[in-house]
């Protein structure tokens, strides 16, 4: 019995089971060039101006040649936290939002619970490579790290501690790499819709 050939996005994977091949010759022909991103920090204790974690993430994304759509500092509370996300990852001028705090383990820690109904797809790979990475420097600590990410509305999301350390590696040694790429796929069905 023939089985119909399953494809993804316009991928026949008949033709496609090398994905270390596919990866390197014009996979990343759907990575965004200049990404606007939209960065909300969870605090209920500062301000824009005591922002540390929030200033290293607009430094770092301009740095690296993307723009700051938008830029938020709201409270610890789920329902304010999973408005402001699903709002951003609506606007025209953003294709990826990052958030810091709120990914902790006290009671008002609410971030990963708000986010995550919201994604339509998971990234588990982010968190894990996040933690892998920080075990460097906090050691078995990052077992109270719930940093997460997933694609909501067509963007990429990305939830990140509240450290200033651990944004800056968060979004150096990850998000600017990876954000385009997954960006660019994930909007990739809405181009061809037109």
């Amino acid at each position: 019995m023939d089985e119909p050939i399953a494809t993804d996005g316009g991928h026949d994977h008949d033709h496609d089971h090398d994905h270390d091949h596919d990866h390197d010759h014009g996979h990343h022909r759907h990575d965004l060039a200049e990404l606007g991103v939209g960065i909300v920090t969870v605090s209920s204790s500062r301000g824009v101006d005591e922002d540390a974690s929030g200033n290293a993430i607009a430094d770092i994304v301009a740095d690296a040649g993307h723009t700051v759509s938008i830029r938020e500092v709201i409270r610890d509370s789920f329902d304010t936290v999973q408005e402001t996300v699903d709002r951003l990852t609506t606007r025209e001028d953003t294709d990826c939002v990052v958030t810091t705090g709120g990914t902790g383990v006290t009671p008002d820690d609410v971030t990963v619970e708000a986010v995550e109904p919201l994604f339509g797809k998971r990234l588990p790979g982010f968190g894990e490579l996040f933690r892998s990475l920080s075990r460097e420097e906090i050691g078995t600590k990052v077992v109270g790290t719930r940093a997460t990410a997933g694609i909501t509305n067509g963007a990429p999301v990305f939830c990140l501690p509240g450290s200033e350390n651990a944004v800056r590696l968060g979004t150096e040694a990850i998000i600017v790499e990876e954000a385009p790429h997954l960006a660019g796929l994930a909007r990739r069905g809405e181009t061809t819709e037109e």
